[in-house]
């Protein structure tokens, strides 16, 4: 009788019923992604559970992963974390992975700003490059589409709020509202989201001494200020999702 195979009749979180058993290289990369996915450290009975798992192969599955060179912090009854710094090399990319790049590059070179779409085009080129044929097939060949902007989005340019958001600098704004009034606006930037029709940053504003919501195709002027602002972005995101109550990213 094989030992610690997932069991058909108890299928682990997120994965289809149906799915055979993965082979051990397949369990090992999906255990390094779990990891990955997590700031804090898991305890090896929730990962067990989320591959289908014993806790006895976690752990060895965990000690096998740290023979190659994973750098996961922890031990068994108290929690793992993986350091920073570990990498996957390009061809262990699965179809779906390989489709997310694809269709994800191709939203932002329709969608991004000039320097953005560059960036995108250069990273498929970069990764598609050290892949196998047919994984770069699998790459190049995607039939994952993004249908392109039905109008441009107006207004100053997003690789200076990038900038701001990057630096974490303070952000002078003249700012027109719906009724067309114009104000002067000193804002800290916390984050830039992407809708169809328009761009819209979200930020402390020091006049309003509050959180607000400012749409790109208003802003009639901006300038990146040499202060920085006060309060780290991370602080200040963490603050704007609660205050949004915006679920924090798992």
């Amino acid at each position: 009788m094989p030992l610690n195979r997932p069991s058909r009749a108890s299928p682990s979180v997120g994965r289809s019923p149906d799915r055979t058993p993965l082979s051990r290289a397949a369990r090992l990369l999906d255990l390094i992604q779990a990891l990955r996915r997590r700031r804090t450290p898991v305890t090896g009975a929730a990962l067990a559970a989320e591959l289908g798992v014993s806790l006895r192969t976690l752990y060895r599955d965990v000690e096998a992963l740290r023979a190659q060179g994973a750098d996961i912090e922890g031990e068994a009854g108290v929690g793992y974390v993986l350091a920073s710094g570990f990498l996957l090399p390009p061809l262990m990319f699965r179809d779906e992975e390989l489709e997310a790049l694809a269709l994800g590059s191709r939203w932002v070179t329709e969608h991004g700003d000039p320097t953005l779409a560059d960036a995108a085009r250069d990273l498929l080129a970069k990764i598609a490059a050290v892949l196998p044929a047919d994984r770069r097939a699998s790459l190049e060949e995607s039939g994952l589409l993004v249908a392109k902007r039905r109008r441009p989005v107006t207004g100053v340019g997003l690789d200076l709020l990038r900038r701001a958001l990057r630096e974490e600098r303070k952000l002078s704004l003249v700012y027109r509202d719906a009724e067309g009034r114009e104000t002067m606006r000193l804002v800290w930037p916390i984050a830039l989201g992407f809708f169809e029709e328009t761009r819209m940053l979200a930020a402390w504003c020091e006049t309003r001494a509050a959180f607000r919501h400012f749409r790109v195709d208003r802003m009639v002027e901006a300038v990146v200020e040499e202060t920085r602002s006060p309060r780290r972005r991370r602080t200040l995101l963490a603050e704007w999702r609660r205050a949004e109550r915006i679920a924090p990213r798992a």
